[in-house]
């Protein structure tokens, strides 16, 4: 058994039919598609424009424009094309390599395409396929790069989190 922590998070997915269809939205979802800011940010950076910048600033800035840009799309009715996935669930416990349901509803050695919300900085939903070993654990078989180092970013964090949860119980008694 992967060494895995527990994670409130939730993840919507489905078995995979035609893959070719989720390939579209796992790129559409990259940062690269998706955000033209970051994109701009990222190629300011790479250019040497923001040498002389505060770089939580920017990132702060970028961040703003993007809630400007989501407020704009509501107001005008607009939502982001998404695939209409199928199954929604809990997940109990997360690790670098795996994630664990909550419930038995995953077919051993299918594949699946799925979104996860994750509670990071800057707010957003990371695409992934995933492949079941079992009725509630999968393997990640693909994510993206930016994807994976907020991924590993986030279960580090939350180790930490649990650790000293884990102490302050300890020192209480």
């Amino acid at each position: 058994m992967p060494r895995l922590i527990q994670a409130p998070l939730d993840i919507v997915f489905e078995a995979i039919e035609d893959e070719d269809l989720y390939l579209r939205e796992f790129e559409k979802l990259s940062q690269i598609e998706e955000d033209p800011v970051g994109q701009w940010l990222k190629l300011a950076k790479a250019r040497g424009e923001t040498s002389d910048s505060d770089t939580v600033l920017l990132t702060l800035v970028a961040e703003l424009h993007r809630k400007v840009d989501a407020l704009s799309s509501y107001v005008r009715n607009e939502t982001p094309e998404r695939l209409d996935l199928a199954k929604k669930e809990m997940i109990d416990a997360i690790g670098f390599e795996y994630i664990n349901l909550r419930k038995d509803v995953l077919s051993p050695g299918k594949r699946y395409y799925a979104r996860i919300l994750m509670p990071i900085f800057p707010k957003r939903e990371i695409p992934l396929f995933l492949e079941a070993k079992n009725s509630t654990l999968a393997q990640i078989a693909r994510m993206h790069e930016s994807d994976r180092k907020d991924w590993d970013s986030y279960i580090m964090a939350r180790e930490r989190i649990i650790i000293r949860q884990q102490k302050a119980e300890n020192d209480g008694l």
